[in-house]
Protein backbone atom coordinates (compact mmCIF):
# COMPACT_ATOMS: atom_id res chain seq x y z
CA UNK A 1 0.00 0.00 0.00
CA UNK A 2 1.30 3.21 -0.83
CA UNK A 3 1.64 6.21 1.69
CA UNK A 4 -1.28 8.35 -0.12
CA UNK A 5 -3.55 4.80 0.22
CA UNK A 6 -2.34 4.66 3.69
CA UNK A 7 -3.22 7.82 4.39
CA UNK A 8 -6.53 7.77 2.74
CA UNK A 9 -7.69 4.69 4.57
CA UNK A 10 -7.12 6.01 7.87
CA UNK A 11 -8.73 8.77 7.13
CA UNK A 12 -11.48 7.29 5.61
CA UNK A 13 -11.49 4.80 9.34
CA UNK A 14 -11.25 7.87 11.41
CA UNK A 15 -14.36 9.17 9.96
CA UNK A 16 -16.75 6.32 9.96
CA UNK A 17 -15.56 5.92 13.23
CA UNK A 18 -17.10 9.75 13.95
CA UNK A 19 -19.91 8.58 11.80
CA UNK A 20 -20.74 5.88 14.64
CA UNK A 21 -20.44 8.16 17.39
CA UNK A 22 -22.63 10.45 15.86
CA UNK A 23 -25.25 8.19 15.18
CA UNK A 24 -26.42 7.59 18.78
CA UNK A 25 -29.18 9.69 19.71
CA UNK A 26 -31.32 10.11 23.06
CA UNK A 27 -33.50 8.75 20.83
CA UNK A 28 -31.94 5.58 19.65
CA UNK A 29 -28.60 5.17 22.74
CA UNK A 30 -28.10 1.47 21.87
CA UNK A 31 -27.83 -0.06 18.95
CA UNK A 32 -26.02 -3.20 17.39
CA UNK A 33 -23.52 -3.97 14.84
CA UNK A 34 -26.74 -4.75 11.69
CA UNK A 35 -28.23 -1.35 12.81
CA UNK A 36 -25.08 0.82 12.67
CA UNK A 37 -24.05 -1.26 9.14
CA UNK A 38 -27.35 -0.89 7.41
CA UNK A 39 -27.86 2.91 8.81
CA UNK A 40 -24.53 3.69 7.84
CA UNK A 41 -23.46 2.41 4.57
CA UNK A 42 -20.95 -0.21 6.07
CA UNK A 43 -20.17 -3.57 6.04
CA UNK A 44 -21.02 -5.48 9.31
CA UNK A 45 -16.79 -6.47 9.88
CA UNK A 46 -15.88 -2.83 9.29
CA UNK A 47 -18.29 -1.43 11.40
CA UNK A 48 -17.35 -4.19 14.22
CA UNK A 49 -13.40 -3.56 13.71
CA UNK A 50 -14.64 0.36 14.45
CA UNK A 51 -16.09 -0.41 17.74
CA UNK A 52 -14.13 -2.53 19.07
CA UNK A 53 -11.56 0.43 18.56
CA UNK A 54 -13.71 2.23 20.43
CA UNK A 55 -14.34 0.35 23.29
CA UNK A 56 -11.17 -0.19 23.37
CA UNK A 57 -10.68 3.81 24.59
CA UNK A 58 -13.93 3.91 26.19
CA UNK A 59 -15.75 5.63 23.37
CA UNK A 60 -18.44 3.08 23.38
CA UNK A 61 -19.46 0.25 25.73
CA UNK A 62 -20.56 -3.09 25.21
CA UNK A 63 -23.90 -4.92 26.87
CA UNK A 64 -23.11 -8.12 26.97
CA UNK A 65 -26.86 -8.94 27.62
CA UNK A 66 -28.74 -7.54 24.30
CA UNK A 67 -25.39 -7.32 22.66
CA UNK A 68 -26.08 -3.18 22.10
CA UNK A 69 -23.27 -0.82 21.74
CA UNK A 70 -23.87 2.77 23.90
CA UNK A 71 -21.59 5.30 24.31
CA UNK A 72 -18.82 5.36 26.91
CA UNK A 73 -17.62 7.27 29.70
CA UNK A 74 -15.54 8.47 27.74
CA UNK A 75 -17.36 10.62 25.45
CA UNK A 76 -19.04 12.31 29.09
CA UNK A 77 -15.83 13.08 29.86
CA UNK A 78 -14.99 15.43 26.69
CA UNK A 79 -18.26 16.69 27.32
CA UNK A 80 -17.16 18.15 30.55
CA UNK A 81 -14.39 19.66 29.01
CA UNK A 82 -16.39 21.75 26.34
CA UNK A 83 -18.85 22.83 28.60
CA UNK A 84 -16.28 23.88 31.19
CA UNK A 85 -14.83 26.16 28.09
CA UNK A 86 -18.08 27.35 27.00
CA UNK A 87 -18.36 31.03 28.66
CA UNK A 88 -22.24 31.44 27.58
CA UNK A 89 -23.03 28.56 29.46
CA UNK A 90 -21.16 29.88 33.07
CA UNK A 91 -22.46 32.78 32.31
CA UNK A 92 -25.95 32.12 31.53
CA UNK A 93 -27.19 29.69 34.01
CA UNK A 94 -28.15 31.79 36.85
CA UNK A 95 -29.83 34.11 34.68
CA UNK A 96 -31.80 31.30 32.72
CA UNK A 97 -32.72 30.34 36.17
CA UNK A 98 -34.03 33.37 37.33
CA UNK A 99 -35.93 33.41 33.83
CA UNK A 100 -37.56 30.08 34.62
CA UNK A 101 -38.10 30.86 38.08
CA UNK A 102 -40.59 34.34 36.78
CA UNK A 103 -42.05 32.61 34.41
CA UNK A 104 -42.52 29.07 35.27
CA UNK A 105 -41.33 27.64 31.83
CA UNK A 106 -38.23 25.89 30.97
CA UNK A 107 -35.14 28.18 29.03
CA UNK A 108 -32.40 27.71 26.75
CA UNK A 109 -28.83 28.44 25.37
CA UNK A 110 -28.71 27.68 21.85
CA UNK A 111 -25.98 28.36 18.56
CA UNK A 112 -26.09 28.30 15.70
CA UNK A 113 -24.06 25.28 13.83
CA UNK A 114 -24.32 24.80 10.39
CA UNK A 115 -27.81 24.91 9.29
CA UNK A 116 -29.19 24.07 12.64
CA UNK A 117 -29.61 24.90 15.91
CA UNK A 118 -27.67 23.40 18.82
CA UNK A 119 -28.71 23.58 22.35
CA UNK A 120 -25.84 24.33 24.89
CA UNK A 121 -27.15 25.00 28.03
CA UNK A 122 -30.78 23.90 29.35
CA UNK A 123 -32.78 24.92 33.03
CA UNK A 124 -36.21 23.28 32.77
CA UNK A 125 -39.29 23.90 35.13
CA UNK A 126 -41.11 21.61 36.69
CA UNK A 127 -43.67 20.53 33.81
CA UNK A 128 -41.74 20.77 30.49
CA UNK A 129 -42.37 20.33 26.88
CA UNK A 130 -40.83 16.64 26.14
CA UNK A 131 -38.76 16.00 23.23
CA UNK A 132 -38.51 19.85 22.64
CA UNK A 133 -34.87 20.33 23.55
CA UNK A 134 -32.05 18.82 25.51
CA UNK A 135 -28.32 19.70 25.35
CA UNK A 136 -26.72 18.48 22.75
CA UNK A 137 -30.06 18.61 20.79
CA UNK A 138 -30.17 20.07 17.15
CA UNK A 139 -33.44 21.70 15.97
CA UNK A 140 -34.30 23.14 12.97
CA UNK A 141 -33.05 26.83 11.97
CA UNK A 142 -36.19 28.02 10.27
CA UNK A 143 -38.98 26.75 12.56
CA UNK A 144 -37.77 27.14 16.33
CA UNK A 145 -37.62 30.47 17.74
CA UNK A 146 -33.84 30.93 18.61
CA UNK A 147 -32.80 29.24 15.21
CA UNK A 148 -34.52 32.43 13.74
CA UNK A 149 -32.90 35.19 15.70
CA UNK A 150 -29.68 32.83 15.07
CA UNK A 151 -30.04 33.23 11.42
CA UNK A 152 -31.72 36.80 11.63
CA UNK A 153 -28.23 38.25 12.15
CA UNK A 154 -26.50 36.07 10.00
CA UNK A 155 -25.13 37.95 6.71
CA UNK A 156 -26.94 37.87 3.33
CA UNK A 157 -25.11 35.16 1.62
CA UNK A 158 -25.45 32.99 5.05
CA UNK A 159 -29.07 33.52 5.48
CA UNK A 160 -29.34 32.52 1.27
CA UNK A 161 -26.88 29.53 1.99
CA UNK A 162 -29.33 27.94 4.98
CA UNK A 163 -32.16 29.04 2.91
CA UNK A 164 -31.56 26.52 0.23
CA UNK A 165 -31.37 23.65 2.40
CA UNK A 166 -34.63 21.82 2.19
CA UNK A 167 -37.04 23.58 4.67
CA UNK A 168 -39.15 20.69 6.49
CA UNK A 169 -42.61 21.34 7.49
CA UNK A 170 -42.81 20.27 10.85
CA UNK A 171 -46.29 21.61 11.23
CA UNK A 172 -49.16 22.75 9.16
CA UNK A 173 -47.85 26.01 10.60
CA UNK A 174 -44.39 25.88 9.40
CA UNK A 175 -43.27 28.87 6.78
CA UNK A 176 -41.15 26.77 4.24
CA UNK A 177 -41.17 29.74 1.69
CA UNK A 178 -37.80 31.54 1.91
CA UNK A 179 -39.22 34.74 0.65
CA UNK A 180 -41.52 34.62 3.80
CA UNK A 181 -39.06 33.71 5.96
CA UNK A 182 -36.68 36.25 4.83
CA UNK A 183 -39.18 39.13 5.55
CA UNK A 184 -39.69 37.37 9.31
CA UNK A 185 -36.23 37.69 9.63
CA UNK A 186 -35.79 41.22 8.58
CA UNK A 187 -38.68 41.56 11.39
CA UNK A 188 -36.71 39.67 13.84
CA UNK A 189 -33.55 41.83 13.21
CA UNK A 190 -35.26 45.31 13.83
CA UNK A 191 -37.36 43.95 17.06
CA UNK A 192 -34.61 42.24 18.30
CA UNK A 193 -36.85 39.12 19.58
CA UNK A 194 -38.56 36.37 17.93
CA UNK A 195 -42.49 34.83 18.61
CA UNK A 196 -42.23 31.06 17.02
CA UNK A 197 -46.14 29.61 17.98
CA UNK A 198 -47.08 26.29 16.50
CA UNK A 199 -43.98 26.35 13.91
CA UNK A 200 -41.75 23.17 15.27
CA UNK A 201 -44.22 21.62 17.74
CA UNK A 202 -47.77 22.50 18.03
CA UNK A 203 -49.55 23.68 20.45
CA UNK A 204 -45.89 25.38 22.13
CA UNK A 205 -45.14 28.66 21.92
CA UNK A 206 -41.43 29.96 22.19
CA UNK A 207 -40.03 33.29 22.76
CA UNK A 208 -36.27 33.66 21.32
CA UNK A 209 -34.17 36.88 21.69
CA UNK A 210 -30.30 37.63 20.75
CA UNK A 211 -26.77 37.13 23.04
CA UNK A 212 -23.72 39.36 21.67
CA UNK A 213 -20.28 39.17 22.71
CA UNK A 214 -17.64 41.84 23.53
CA UNK A 215 -17.72 42.93 19.60
CA UNK A 216 -21.30 43.49 19.50
CA UNK A 217 -21.40 40.06 17.40
CA UNK A 218 -24.90 37.67 17.84
CA UNK A 219 -22.93 34.44 19.19
CA UNK A 220 -26.11 32.40 20.59
CA UNK A 221 -29.65 32.96 21.31
CA UNK A 222 -31.79 32.72 24.79
CA UNK A 223 -35.20 31.14 24.54
CA UNK A 224 -38.22 30.15 26.55
CA UNK A 225 -41.10 28.11 25.32
CA UNK A 226 -44.42 26.46 26.66
CA UNK A 227 -47.33 24.94 26.16
CA UNK A 228 -49.90 27.55 24.39
CA UNK A 229 -52.65 26.56 27.09
CA UNK A 230 -50.00 27.84 29.48
CA UNK A 231 -49.07 30.98 27.86
CA UNK A 232 -51.64 33.32 27.08
CA UNK A 233 -51.57 35.68 24.58
CA UNK A 234 -51.90 38.81 27.16
CA UNK A 235 -48.91 37.30 28.70
CA UNK A 236 -46.83 37.32 25.37
CA UNK A 237 -45.40 40.98 26.12
CA UNK A 238 -44.49 40.55 29.26
CA UNK A 239 -42.84 37.03 28.30
CA UNK A 240 -41.13 38.71 25.52
CA UNK A 241 -39.23 41.73 27.94
CA UNK A 242 -38.51 38.93 30.30
CA UNK A 243 -36.44 37.11 27.43
CA UNK A 244 -34.98 40.08 25.60
CA UNK A 245 -33.99 41.15 29.60
CA UNK A 246 -32.34 37.91 30.50
CA UNK A 247 -30.48 38.16 26.51
CA UNK A 248 -29.12 41.79 27.65
CA UNK A 249 -27.78 40.83 30.99
CA UNK A 250 -25.78 37.68 29.46
CA UNK A 251 -24.55 39.84 26.52
CA UNK A 252 -22.85 42.53 29.50
CA UNK A 253 -21.90 39.61 30.92
CA UNK A 254 -19.98 38.54 27.75
CA UNK A 255 -18.75 42.24 27.74
CA UNK A 256 -21.27 43.73 25.49
CA UNK A 257 -22.71 47.06 26.15
CA UNK A 258 -25.12 48.91 23.71
CA UNK A 259 -23.71 52.83 22.58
Amino acid sequence: MSEKASSDYHLSSVKNALRILNSFTIEEPEKRVSDLSLELGLGKSTVSRLLSTLASEGYVTKDPENQKYRLGLRVLTLNSIVTSQLEITREARPILKNLVKETGESAHIAVLEDHEVVYIEQIECSHPVRILSYVGRRNPVHCTSSGKVLLAFQDSDKIESILQNELIKCTPYTITDPILLKKQLKEIREKEYCISANDFLEDVISFGAPIRDYTGRVVAAVSLAGPNHRIQEHQHASIVNKVMKAAKEISQNLGYFKK
